[in-house]
């Protein structure tokens, strides 16, 4: 009698488990998620518990000596504090205006894609054009809108040397930048609202503002929530603008706690205490995200 044909072997090899394709296919991002982001917040956690400078001599070990500073340092909070005054007096008129904008655009305004464009265009301009249009815009001789001023008979403005103004100029520069992006996001819900909603409001009579109220903002509110989320974690890093129009000036008023991490840093060498300052700002930023994300999770349910 014939033994029976051994059947061929097929998969791993017995004792090794096969690696799963989807493995495969994040290895790329996984290697550059370790190199460009862990890698650089693990030495950065190590620089913060050192007096890393830029000088000469070697860092030394000094435990928690530059958060203890930090955390007395009035300069930090008072940046700090310029970062959240920020983040208020910008997030609500970004969400705003953007809600706005996307509702004059949907109601069939004549040349959508004229209005559509002029929206959404000064967001594709690099921060450095729109910094120095603003400066010119906002000079005290020869900008436009202490001419216009000067036109009504009003008394000028010094808009980037006042310190009661100047915060409130650099948010005027950075809703006409960036309120394009959050337009386009609330156009496109907008669109994805079901017609029969409102064909069904109309049989029964609602006018345009009960439809405003009862369908259009409700069907927002979700992406309204993410787009508030997105915008506040956005203006807490403010940098770029307020670095190239006032430097953090008049007097320090306007100087952001990123700018002022970046001064200790570069201007003032330590980067040991810098990134000390960085670890507790990421902190801060890390309990108003969650949070926000507790808040909107509570909405849900």
């Amino acid at each position: 009698m014939s033994s029976p044909q051994a059947a061929p072997r097929t998969g791993a090899p017995s004792g090794r488990r096969p690696v799963p394709p989807g493995l495969l296919f994040a290895l790329p991002f996984l290697v550059l998620f370790a190199v460009f982001l862990l890698w650089p917040l693990g030495q950065g956690l190590w620089m913060s518990l050192t007096d890393t400078s830029l000088s000469a001599h070697s860092p030394g070990f000094v435990g928690v000596d530059n958060f203890t500073e930090a955390l007395g340092d009035a300069a930090m909070w008072s940046s700090l504090g310029h970062t959240v005054w920020f983040t208020l007096i910008s997030t609500v008129p970004l969400v705003l205006v953007a809600l706005v904008l996307a509702l004059l655009v949907h109601t069939g305004l004549p040349g959508q894609w004229v209005w559509r464009l002029a929206f959404f265009a000064p967001y594709l301009l690099p921060v450095g054009v729109v910094s120095l249009l603003w400066i010119w815009l906002y000079q005290p001789d020869l900008g436009l809108y202490n001419h216009l001023l000067h036109i009504l008979g009003l008394e000028q403005v010094a808009w980037l040397s006042d310190e009661s103004v100047a915060m409130w100029a650099i948010t005027l520069t950075t809703l006409w930048w960036t309120v394009g992006f959050n337009f386009l996001l609330l156009l496109a819900a907008l669109q994805s609202i079901p017609d029969h909603l409102y064909e069904a409001a109309a049989i029964d009579g609602a006018g345009a503002w009960r439809r405003l109220w009862s369908i259009t903002l409700p069907q927002l509110a979700r992406i309204s929530a993410v787009i508030t989320v997105l915008q506040i974690l956005a203006s807490l890093k403010v940098f770029d603008q307020v670095y190239l129009m006032t430097k953090g000036g008049p007097n320090g008023s306007t100087r952001p706690v990123v700018e002022y991490i970046y001064d200790v840093g570069f201007t003032g060498y330590r980067l040991g205490y810098a990134s000390a300052i960085s670890y507790i700002f990421f902190a801060l930023v890390l309990i108003a995200s969650a949070v926000q994300y507790a808040a909107l999770r509570r909405r849900e349910k």
